[in-house]
């Protein structure tokens, strides 16, 4: 539940902000690469201090931390791949969303 409560907190910095830039540029991947562009630090510093706050717990020798280290090592690698899916899949899918209702416009008009 922590994964995805930070993969949707990054996503959402992404798309808020493109919502925000897409009525005021002429193509949406103008308005996707400037709000990658502008959300990039938000994004990977949240991914890096969530990674550098779990690596106590991952290098915990004791008992009790190994119980945890799986969850933590999960958690841990799950967010920095959620941040290369946020940064590069999430603007792909934009991209290809309106490429798609685009073609739906072009195929209710014929």
């Amino acid at each position: 539940m922590a994964l995805i409560g930070v993969v949707i907190n990054d996503s959402l910095l992404l798309v808020v902000r493109y919502l925000e830039l897409r009525p005021g540029l002429a193509s949406v991947r103008d308005a996707v690469l400037n709000a990658a562009a502008e959300r990039v630090r938000a994004i990977v510093l949240t991914s890096v201090t969530t990674y550098v706050g779990l690596i106590p717990l991952m290098a915990n020798p004791s008992i009790q931390g190994a119980f945890l280290k799986p969850a933590a090592a999960s958690l841990a690698y799950g967010v920095l791949f959620g941040t290369v899916v946020t940064l590069v899949l999430v603007p792909v899918l934009i991209m290809i969303a309106d490429d798609v209702k685009n073609l739906m416009g072009k195929l209710s008009l014929t």
